[in-house]
């Protein structure tokens, strides 16, 4: 009978805590590439974007996320005021402008 029990148990005692531990390196490693890869890259997007949006004046000539082309006639806390030709003014919230084409010249 004893001799049975002694086939039942687990072979090699330790080697359960090493499987663990590498494991978890392995999780470990997989979160610091998935950082590096993914999550760091699009915070720093995130922030070139809202200091872009900050950035926006009067006299900017922009493209906003539709396509429309224009040049910043306004510019409020939310909002923006774009002529798009034959004094045709149009109102925009910031986050609609996707690219600033050409800044305004200092005056």
């Amino acid at each position: 009978m004893i001799e049975v029990l002694f086939a039942m148990a687990p072979q090699g005692g330790g080697s359960g805590g090493g499987q663990m531990m590498s494991t978890l390196i392995f999780f470990a490693l997989i979160f610091v590439i998935f950082y590096f890869m993914i999550l760091r890259p699009q915070q720093k997007r995130a922030k070139e974007r809202q200091k872009l949006l900050e950035s926006l004046k009067k006299g900017d000539k922009v493209v906003t996320s539709g396509g429309m082309h224009g040049k910043i006639v306004n510019v409020d806390d939310k909002t923006i005021l774009l002529d798009v030709g034959d004094n045709m003014k149009l109102k925009f919230d910031r986050s609609a402008v996707n690219v600033v084409t050409r800044e305004a010249s200092a005056e």
